[in-house]
């Protein structure tokens, strides 16, 4: 390998991005939801996982707001405050979008790969 920069300015990568939407656009299910709902899943509470992420609460729950009124089911259940604060876990369907998710992003990056596989070998200089 040659100097830092120059390795790294002449490898391209192949980058893409998932989500869901509604049919009018409005409101979109990515990577930030599914990284919360994940979290949820691991730690039992949003105040927790907002707190990881470095983001605000109310961002964190509006993610997962948004996230509910485009599918139209809630994807957690919530418990408020108290002595031991509150607790959020994902309801079965939020378990079940959080699989599927996971499954579809790991075919479309098997996918993914073996196109950009491809790809790269159509343009290398060594091929014809």
């Amino acid at each position: 390998m040659g100097k830092r920069g120059k390795a790294d300015r002449r490898t391209v990568l192949l980058n893409y991005k998932l989500w869901l939407s509604s049919i009018t656009g409005n409101g979109k299910i990515g990577d930030d939801t599914y990284n919360i709902l994940n979290l949820i899943d691991q730690k039992g509470s949003l105040k927790a996982v907002a707190d990881e992420l470095k983001i605000s609460y109310r961002k964190a729950w509006g993610h997962i707001d948004d996230a509910e009124k485009i599918l139209g089911y809630d994807l957690t259940e919530k418990s408020r405050g108290g002595k031991e604060g509150g607790q959020s876990k994902l309801t079965l369907q939020g378990k079940k979008l959080l699989e599927a998710y996971n499954s579809l992003h790991k075919r479309f990056d098997e996918t993914f790969e073996e196109a950009y596989t491809e790809f790269k070998s159509k343009i290398s200089n060594n091929s014809k």
